[in-house]
């Protein structure tokens, strides 16, 4: 049996068979693990329904009893998984009473998969909301929290009222995040048993916590179990942009206006070329010689013009390569920019390193000055933290491998509770662009004079805006969402299955609102999803495509392409144009085939592996960050929970006196040849008062001693300081200092690495690997960063007095969040003292009144 399987797998790959159809021929011999997955569940399933008769003459008392009973149960040392069937079957039961839903027996599939810290892909229409109360409800007994991530405060409200009700009869209680809610709304939040919020608030509040000066400034609490809704969206789409809590920077944004004006002046192709797939844009030998020209510059690249070259080639980008209402649009003055997947428009969320500014200087609006980073993290290793992660959506198998190999995710596709009755046509496919477009008004036109509604899904808005003019002058009556329509989507969406409704929508990703089917649509066919492109990713497609056929619903779906499409152009069109040609094939005239729709298929997967490839490699350097900030937020948390950190000075202080000692009076050194003057200026820089320290007394003493008298004379200068501030006063002094000092070198530290990370490539060219490189030297940097934190409070901490104040000081306030579009609401905290220092730290305003910071001004003489 072994050798045959063996000969037949060798038999397909001699001839060219393909891996995917070797796969599928191994999964016909030794099983599907997906279905032996749901078996093995379903058997838990039995276990569940076998409670359905008892629980269902319960009276409401005892039945909300049980939540009381299983948490007594769980501290006695039963488990979770022990009481998986009892409590999913309470959570049907209760869902019948105060819902008048009662879960499927694949929604409990459903539920089990996401208990299990696995992925739940689910249909559109299949119920991922109410599957998400069995394992919410279960974990939630544990009291350590459980957090439902949604895609926006729409989602996140409604399901926390909705799906709140059922929590609230058994007993739990509910909390919501969104955006506005003051500290003590978050905390209650935090707080409660089940929490409902979007990812960017979750994200968002995690670095806030990480930056207050006292513990009870903290909202969340340790990160427990998550399930994310829209989980490919979330952890795959978004992954790349990181969260950025930023203050307010310092740099002119005239450069961005001169640049502006300079770049349109290069031609393409001569002074630039553009990859389209790769989506980058490159100056030529002739156009850096140009731009020079114009800029008045000798050599744009030379040391001295770092930035300059760096505001050059992020004009260049944002003229060649970002286009107006397709990446971003202009609304009130601002540019806003438009989430690829989704169609969205995000609010309050920038691009980074000036490319934002560069963009806003092209549009002719006002260019926001850029910002300084705070704290930054990425959502893939934000969500990494919780200790048991989940998710559900309608589309994650083919981003399996990404789930598997950067959140140890299984994917686990669920059956849907009715047979699913969407029938997927063939793709079609034109020459032209616009012979494309005009056979779909057509199959609009027909298809509408029948009543049969549709939903025709665009990539961008100019797209959508075309389409939407070829149908008037149609005279076919339609409704348009796309990111400039955003406001109107819940109320276009919920008419979209209405007998006659065109709807043109740009990508349908995590819409949240099923489309129901109105009177007499089934009759005429169901929903017809027409797509007007394909898009790089397939499971943006399915998202689309998903839209028809819910619970069992009838529909179809079909796509209408172009060789001019930018997925075809550059990714799948060659062999298909070649047989076009030969064919003799008119412009009108399409290809319908299921090969088609196969190769294209394949274009998408090798895409779909670049961008996992880029995913995979942005998360390789982010993980040294990740790494780094683990330390600095776990020390940080060490100082804001312990009470007396004396000790811990008292270590920091022995350190710069043992370095000093090795820098001044080394053992391997004559004590004739040590620099006793020099010892001296040195700890009265950190510790010493001026002229205790005498060398007429020290160098009569040997190492050991001079040690022993160091110490004495540091712990008798701190003791005569705590007598002075007194005990409480001086215990608080220290944790603020250190807190103070260790966030203003790790903002400076995050500076430095931005700017390793940026030039690092380069090394490239000196045969080495980039990636490495950056690990070595963000070490290095690291540890000089820890070092210099050490130093530092031991400075200040010898140097600062205690001011009395009559407001409180806001540790936020000039930080904004970027990237889910909120600005950082500014919370009411606790009274801290202010620090006023005798010297002068690197980042401050110089005190010569220049306006620079201390660094770039007196402090660099």
């Amino acid at each position: 049996m072994k050798l045959a399987v063996l000969v037949d797998c060798a038999i397909y790959l001699f001839f060219g068979w393909g891996v995917d159809n070797l796969f599928k021929f191994l999964k016909k011999i030794f099983g599907d693990d997906n279905e032996k997955e749901i078996k093995r569940m379903l058997q838990l399933v039995d276990k569940i329904n076998a409670f359905e008769p008892e629980f269902k003459n319960m009276s409401d008392a005892t039945l909300t009893a049980k939540t009381v009973e299983f948490r007594r149960r769980l501290d006695k040392g039963q488990t979770l998984d022990d009481l998986l069937p009892e409590a999913f079957a309470v959570v049907r039961e209760a869902s019948r009473r105060v819902l008048a839903m009662r879960h499927f027996d694949v929604q409990m599939v459903g539920g089990i998969t996401l208990h299990e810290g696995k992925i739940a892909e689910m249909r559109t229409g299949e119920g991922k909301t109410l599957v998400a109360t069995l394992p919410v409800y279960l974990n939630a007994l544990t009291g350590r929290g459980v957090h439902v991530v949604t895609v926006n405060d729409y989602l996140a409200r409604r399901d926390s009222e909705w799906m709140g009700k059922l929590y609230r009869y058994l007993g739990l209680s509910v909390g919501l995040i969104v955006h506005g809610l003051d500290f003590d709304e978050r905390k209650l939040a935090y707080s409660a048993d089940v929490t409902y919020g979007t990812n960017n608030e979750f994200g968002f509040d995690y670095l806030r916590d990480n930056m207050v000066i006292y513990a009870e400034q903290m909202v969340q609490r340790p990160l427990n179990y998550s399930i994310v809704d829209e989980v490919d969206s979330i952890l795959v789409d978004e992954a790349r942009t990181p969260l950025i809590i930023s203050g307010p920077g310092e740099k002119s944004t005239d450069m961005y206006f001169v640049l502006a004006k300079v770049v349109p002046k290069l031609t393409a192709g001569d002074d630039y070329t553009i990859d389209e797939k790769a989506n980058t844009v490159a100056p030529t030998e002739a156009g850096v010689a140009k731009a020079e020209k114009l800029l008045n510059v000798k050599n744009l690249y030379d040391s001295e013009n770092i930035e300059l070259s760096h505001h050059f080639n992020q004009a260049l980008r944002a003229h060649a390569l970002m286009k107006r209402d397709k990446d971003y649009v202009v609304k009130e003055g601002e540019v806003v920019i438009v989430d690829e997947f989704t169609g969205r428009l995000m609010f309050g969320r920038r691009y980074s390193e000036g490319l934002h500014q560069a963009i806003e200087a092209k549009e002719g609006v006002k260019v926001e000055r850029e910002s300084q980073t705070l704290a930054t993290i990425t959502f893939q290793n934000y969500f990494r933290m919780y200790n048991k992660l989940a998710g559900m959506t309608g589309t994650a198998k083919t981003e399996e491998t990404e789930f598997r190999k950067i959140y140890n995710l299984d994917v686990i596709v669920i059956p849907p509770n009715r047979p699913m009755q969407r029938q997927d046509l063939p793709d079609v496919i034109y020459k032209t662009k616009r012979a494309k477009y005009k056979a779909v008004v057509e199959e609009i036109a027909e298809l509408h004079s029948k009543g049969q509604p549709m939903l025709v899904g665009t990539t961008s808005i100019v797209q959508s805006e075309e389409l939407s003019a070829m149908l008037k002058k149609k005279g076919v009556p339609h409704n348009v969402l796309n990111a400039k329509f955003h406001e109107m989507e819940a109320q276009i969406v919920a008419q979209a299955g209405q007998a006659g409704a065109v709807t043109i929508a740009t990508n349908m990703a995590g819409r949240g609102t099923d489309i129901v089917l109105g009177e007499g649509v089934a009759e005429l066919g169901g929903l017809r999803i027409i797509g007007t492109e394909r898009h790089e990713s397939r499971r943006i497609d399915n998202q689309l495509r998903g839209r028809a056929g819910r619970q069992g619903d009838p529909g179809s779906s079909r796509f209408y392409l172009s060789l001019e499409d930018d997925l075809m152009r550059l990714f799948g069109s060659d062999n298909i144009a070649s047989i076009m040609e030969k064919l003799g094939m008119e412009e009108d005239e399409p290809i319908e085939h299921s090969l088609i729709t196969r190769s294209i298929e394949q274009a998408q997967k090798k895409v779909e592996a670049r961008n996992f490839d880029i995913r995979k490699y942005v998360l390789e350097y982010d993980d040294v960050m990740n790494q780094q900030r683990e330390v600095i937020y776990s020390q940080r948390k060490k100082i804001l929970t312990g009470d007396n950190l004396k000790e811990n000075i008292d270590m920091m202080i022995e350190k710069i006196i043992d370095y000093g000692m090795d820098l001044y009076a080394n053992e391997k050194i004559y004590p004739e040849e040590w620099d006793y003057a020099g010892l001296i200026e040195y700890c009265e820089g950190f510790f010493a008062p001026n002229g205790e320290l005498k060398q007429e007394e020290l160098d009569k003493l040997s190492r050991f001693e001079l040690r022993e008298e160091l110490v004495r004379v540091a712990q008798a200068a701190y003791s005569r300081r705590e007598e002075l501030f007194g005990s409480d006063n001086m215990r608080e002094l220290e944790k603020v200092v250190m807190l103070k000092t260790v966030d203003a070198k790790w903002m400076e530290h995050l500076d430095a690495m931005d700017m390793l990370r940026q030039g690092i490539g380069l090394r490239a060219y000196g045969q080495k690997n980039p990636l490495i490189e950056y690990k070595i030297e963000g070490y290095d940097m690291f540890q000089q960063m820890m070092e210099s934190v050490q130093e530092d409070i031991v400075r200040y901490i010898f140097r600062v007095n205690i001011v009395t104040q009559a407001q409180p000081e806001d540790h936020l306030r000039g930080a904004h969040a970027t990237r889910g579009g909120e600005e950082g609401d500014e919370q009411s905290q606790p009274l801290e003292p202010i620090i006023n220092t005798d010297t002068t730290g690197r980042n401050e305003l110089c005190p010569c009144g220049s306006g620079k910071k201390y660094k770039r001004c007196c402090g660099a003489k």
